[in-house]
């Protein structure tokens, strides 16, 4: 615990009340344990957390797992071809059940004392237990699931934001990249050892990417302020009609959720000219996805809630997304998608794929990491944004809106 927060009496909704607008947030914010049970219990457990795609999970008995901030959900298609989810969480005496990431399974068997499931997360076999015992009345818990255009959602509540909303307007700018028929060709997990919000923060604003991400920097316009990055949209604007998609345009964000539902967002923007998607050399690495024609030079950002975010290009789409392991540590999972009917080292090469956002986000885990080492110094106090923090701007205000929740 450092100095300053030991300084620092007052409650945490003075603390939300004394927060500067424009500014970054109090030390405490990532610091006091009491504010980080407040955000799992108001923000992490009840936002959607998107969780991999379909086609990973195409037969049934196909599952994976989702470790978030202490919690584990068993992701599973059943025996009726639905998805299911459940606490990975054993009904006898609470040992995990699964302990493989990923994988086929005809039942789940705790490794503890041998209680096991079936695909549906029925108890069927509990060995010496009394006449009595009820097996129906043990199975797995449910976890809330869903998927949204082809992928996995996963809510660790009961009663989940509403994502009706992000179906219907990301119907439209989703169905240019047929995101129900892509695979992934490629999943990597980062972890970071920082706080969560400096992980989201960081992916939120592009203030940084001139100055960190040379790769990025000469192919993405969004490290441009806004008045330069509009003059470069009209190439792009004029294509994208050729190219067999629409000039689509709205953005709703977390703080402009309408109530009781998930906030989602979406919005293209151009390349700079000599590039047609995100590479080495800006030339292709994949098959056309869904609607395109060819390449408009554009790569399409939509946001997901509050910690899963798509880039999407004519060719590949790209996830990112943020989850707590604790207060201390977090972790950026990525996955990488291409059409459903792309052969890898024939269609596309996984590194040439992949080159691009995981020498970025690299190079983000050791920005993020000095950016905790700094932000738990007796020395650290809140600055102000710049025009290019926005978007980090409208994230942090939402936190302390939802950490204010009844």
């Amino acid at each position: 615990m450092s100095a300053v927060m030991k300084a620092d009496a007052r409650s945490i909704a003075k603390l939300i009340a004394d927060q500067k607008p424009g500014y970054s947030l109090d030390q405490r914010f990532y610091t006091d344990p009491d504010i980080y049970a407040l955000e799992l219990e108001r923000i992490v457990y009840r936002n959607w957390i998107l969780a991999g795609h379909v086609s990973q999970l195409p037969k049934p008995g196909d599952f994976k797992l989702l470790n978030v901030a202490g919690e584990s959900a068993i992701i599973v298609r059943g025996s009726d071809g639905e998805l299911k989810a459940f606490a990975n969480v054993c009904r006898h005496r609470g040992s995990l059940v699964c302990l493989t990431s990923q994988g086929h399974a005809d039942k789940f068997s705790c490794p503890y004392h041998g209680w096991s499931y079936d695909i549906d997360g029925k108890l069927f076999a509990a060995r010496n237990m009394p006449d009595d015992f009820d097996m129906a009345a043990h199975s797995l818990k449910p976890v809330s699931v869903d998927v949204l255009h082809g992928l996995i959602l996963i809510c660790f509540t009961d009663d989940p934001l509403s994502l009706e909303g992000a179906k219907r307007d990301l119907a439209e700018p989703m169905a240019m990249f047929d995101l129900e028929n892509l695979k992934v060709a490629a999943q990597k997990s980062y972890e970071i050892p920082a706080n969560w919000k400096l992980s989201i923060e960081n992916y939120q604003e592009c203030y940084h990417c001139a100055t960190a991400h040379p790769e990025y920097a000469r192919m993405h316009t969004l490290m441009l302020d806004r008045a330069k990055r509009e003059r470069v949209q009209d190439n792009m604007l004029a294509r994208m009609a050729s190219c067999g998609v629409k000039d689509i345009y709205f953005d709703y964000i977390d703080t402009a959720a309408r109530p009781g539902e998930m906030g989602y967002g979406y919005s293209r923007t151009a390349l700079f000219d000599k590039y047609k998607t995100g590479s080495k050399d800006g030339g292709p690495v994949a098959p056309l996805l869904g609607k395109f024609t060819d390449y408009d030079g554009g790569a399409s950002d939509f946001s997901l809630g509050a910690f899963s975010f798509l880039l999407a290009y004519s060719d590949h789409v790209v996830a990112y997304v943020f989850t707590p392991v604790d207060q201390n540590n977090s972790n950026c999972e990525i996955y990488w998608l291409v059409r459903g009917d792309a052969v890898a080292g024939k269609d596309y090469d996984v590194d040439a794929l992949t080159w691009l956002w995981d020498i970025t986000t690299q190079a983000d885990k050791e920005i993020i990491v000095n950016n905790s080492r700094g932000v738990h110094s007796k020395y650290y106090q809140p600055g102000p944004f710049s025009g290019m923090e926005r978007a980090e701007r409208i994230y942090i205000e939402w936190i302390l809106q939802e950490l204010q929740r009844p």
